[in-house]
């Protein structure tokens, strides 16, 4: 169920900093796409529908458009509103529900401002290794990931995946997909990490009370399930329904 989401206040509706919220952290092909469809609770707008919304009309700009525009032009934005997605999220309103979802903040910047504030709002971050998360963008294809990529960056994105992949994890890739396409995808996980520290959030909150981690490589789709239930349990909502 999709819940509503205003940057003006409208009759009913509630500041999302008064509103209960579950935000997931995590970069692309961490799992967040299919653990929102097994966890079936109310969500707002996701972080691509309020970039498309609010942030890229602001440059001039209306999807859809490369991969790598849009990391330009959000780099942009946070240049500009160092929370990024965050802020937009905390100046917005909806209606009252127990417990919303939000997919999804990146960065340990865009996590600090949410946890400042959006004081109602508990973090789910979940992680994988750039391998992992570059095969699973082989697999899924989901047409928003495609970019552009012109002949010269080829020799730079094999240089490029020395820093992004381990020794042997390039091969790994290319038994799944022709050698373009795989530099496509990795050219979206280099990109992402070099725009959003994977392990910024991860600083910011393992251990704390608001936040649950979970490794989406070691746990199964039903133990994530499990763990987000118990997790809410402990935070106060035990009578939240998932699937």
């Amino acid at each position: 169920m999709a819940a509503p989401f205003a940057l003006e206040p409208e009759p009913g509706f509630l500041s999302l900093q008064e509103v209960p919220l579950l935000v997931l952290v995590g970069l692309t092909g961490v799992g967040k796409t299919t653990l929102v469809a097994a966890l079936g609770l109310p969500r707002l707008p996701d972080r691509r529908e309020l970039v498309d919304r609010y942030v890229l009309p602001r440059y001039g700009a209306r999807p859809p458009i490369p991969r790598e525009e849009r990391f330009r032009l959000t780099r942009r934005f946070r240049e500009e509103f160092p929370g990024g997605v965050a802020e937009v999220l905390a100046r917005g309103y909806t209606e009252p529900h127990p417990l919303l979802l939000f997919d999804g903040l990146r960065g340990e910047t865009e996590v600090a401002y949410a946890l400042e504030r959006l004081p109602k709002a508990l973090f789910l971050v979940l992680h994988a290794r750039e391998i992992t998360r570059l095969k699973r963008l082989l697999t899924r294809r989901d047409a928003f990931d495609q970019v552009a990529l012109r002949p010269e960056e080829r020799a730079e994105l094999q240089a490029l995946a020395q820093g992004v992949l381990g020794p042997g994890e390039l091969e790994e890739a290319l038994a799944l997909a022709p050698l373009e396409e795989v530099l496509a995808k990795l050219k979206i996980v280099a990109e992402e990490k070099r725009n959003y520290d994977p392990l910024g959030p991860l600083r910011l909150l393992f251990g704390h009370p608001r936040a649950l981690v979970l490794d989406t490589e070691a746990l199964t789709l039903e133990e994530e399930v499990r763990a987000v239930r118990a997790f809410l349990e402990r935070a106060g909502f035990p009578g939240v329904p998932l699937q």
